[in-house]
């Protein structure tokens, strides 16, 4: 089961999954097409195989969402930032920022990381990247006085 899920938590999750439905569907077994160890395996996989596919999609799902609503609330701010990348202004904006949002926002806006390469190059689960760009945003925005409709 840990094979195939890879999170102990997640494990124990399908493993009582499984018992219950061991439990509900006992009367369906039959002996004569196999062994009840066989049975529950092929139960135990089938679960643990739905249980990756779910969080994969909902993973996918989540990126999804995240960066159509982030490219929504902050074009304006990537635009004005870019136009005005050479600037004083901006260069001051971004050492406002702390050292994570600084080089989470370079990697994506000037580096054109997806936001999965810059979670992967800078060692962080993607939430928190996704989260770091988030608020650097926001920080850039009051600094630039960005406005936010």
């Amino acid at each position: 089961m840990l094979r195939v899920v890879r999170d102990p938590a997640q494990a124990e999750e399908v493993t009582q999954e499984v018992f219950l439905e061991v439990w509900q569907q006992a009367k369906r077994f039959d002996a004569d097409r196999g062994r009840a160890r066989a049975w529950i395996t092929v139960m135990a996989h089938r679960r643990a195989v739905d249980r990756v596919r779910a969080a994969q999609a909902a993973a996918d799902r989540d990126l999804r969402q995240g960066i159509k609503e982030f490219q929504e609330s902050y074009d304006d701010v990537e635009h004005r930032v870019e136009v005005a990348l050479e600037s004083d202004r901006v260069n001051r904006a971004l050492e406002s920022l702390t050292e994570v949002q600084k080089q989470a926002i370079r990697l994506a806006y000037y580096g054109g990381y997806t936001y999965g390469e810059v979670a992967t190059a800078l060692g962080l689960p993607l939430g928190t990247v996704k989260t770091r760009i988030r608020d650097g945003m926001i920080r850039l925005r009051d600094v630039l006085g960005v406005s936010h409709g």
